[in-house]
């Protein structure tokens, strides 16, 4: 059993902006958590789903007020005991670090996953005008052979057309981020079809996906905002992809479980993250060897990172020693 030692939030700035349709920012709030048996010590960070309402601050009271009613605590009465979310997440996080701790074994060996090893991951490329986005593919490309393009609805052919131009060689996904209502998502992903486009993220609002039931596309849909955990896979049948995302589900605990209930309805799997330092890409990246489409640069597009992160070295994203 465990007990908090300390709960706390903290600000790390972004390198320039991150747009999406939503907006840009800045700078990323992040909930940082230490937990203790009394003899070994586990970290964990959550980035607030700020769709759903949450804060940094908010996620940081949800942990306290958690410790409060339970002063000491395990994986299962985190589990139980609150609601998917960044909180949990930042707490399931550190009791999976700290147990490794204690045994003396990794969290991959003790949640029985395969050893990780360098892999590589899309890089966001943020939303812009059609020659800001293919300046930046056009950098991004000499580093990653996989990038993301935020997308907004209004002129995304163009937007990928410029990508293409400026990075002919790479591979691309797209992330509409929710703002296809009202559009022929047929024609819009066929017309990215033919520039390449792999994979289309997130095309409706979230509780409007019975939209893509009869869509016919040659380029897969994967469910972002409409996936939140494993209680939400019955419902996506139109999608044939989810994108897992700690602070979406609650923690490693319940990722495992939405990977492995994804495998037995035969969807594929992005590993997808927050804006977050190497510490929130550290678990997820756990999982990522056996995903689909890996898109762990949460910790790459801030300006600076915790000492021990996650680097970039012959294209691939190399496992720091952080966590776990």
């Amino acid at each position: 059993m465990a007990r908090l030692e300390s709960v706390s939030v903290e600000r790390w700035p972004v390198a320039g902006s991150f747009n999406i349709a939503r907006g840009a920012k800045t700078y990323v709030d992040v909930v940082h958590c230490v937990v203790t048996d009394g003899r070994h010590r586990g970290q964990g960070e959550g980035t607030a789903i700020y769709y759903h309402g949450e804060t940094a601050e908010s996620c940081a009271q949800s942990i306290r007020v958690f410790a409060e009613a339970n002063p000491t605590f395990d994986r299962e009465t985190v589990n139980v005991g609150m609601p998917p979310g960044a909180a949990r997440n930042a707490l399931d996080c550190a009791l999976w670090d700290m147990e490794a701790k204690a045994e003396g074994a990794p969290v991959w060996q003790l949640a029985e996953l395969p050893e990780p090893r360098p892999l590589a991951t899309a890089f966001t490329v943020s939303l812009d005008t059609p020659a800001v986005m293919e300046a930046a593919a056009r950098k991004a490309a000499l580093t990653f052979g996989l990038l993301k393009c935020k997308l907004t609805g209004e002129g995304d052919r163009d937007r990928i057309a410029a990508v293409r131009e400026g990075a002919p060689d790479v591979r691309l996904i797209v992330d509409a981020n929710e703002s296809w209502r009202g559009r022929d998502i047929a024609l819009e992903a066929e017309a990215l079809a033919a520039l390449g486009v792999e994979l289309i993220e997130q095309p409706l609002p979230a509780g409007d996906d019975a939209g893509l039931a009869d869509v016919r596309s040659s380029v897969p849909f994967c469910a972002d905002e409409s996936c939140q955990s494993a209680r939400d896979l019955p419902n996506l049948r139109q999608y044939q992809a989810i994108n897992i995302k700690l602070d979406k589900a609650g923690g490693l605990s319940e990722a495992i479980a939405m990977r492995a209930a994804a495998r037995r309805a035969g969807q594929k799997i992005m590993l997808g993250c927050m804006l977050s330092t190497s510490l929130g890409i550290a678990p997820p990246f756990l999982l990522a060897g056996e995903a689909d489409w890996v898109d762990l640069d949460g910790a790459l597009l801030l300006a600076n990172d915790r000492a021990g992160g996650f680097v970039v070295r012959d294209g691939l994203l190399q496992p720091g020693a952080i966590w776990g």
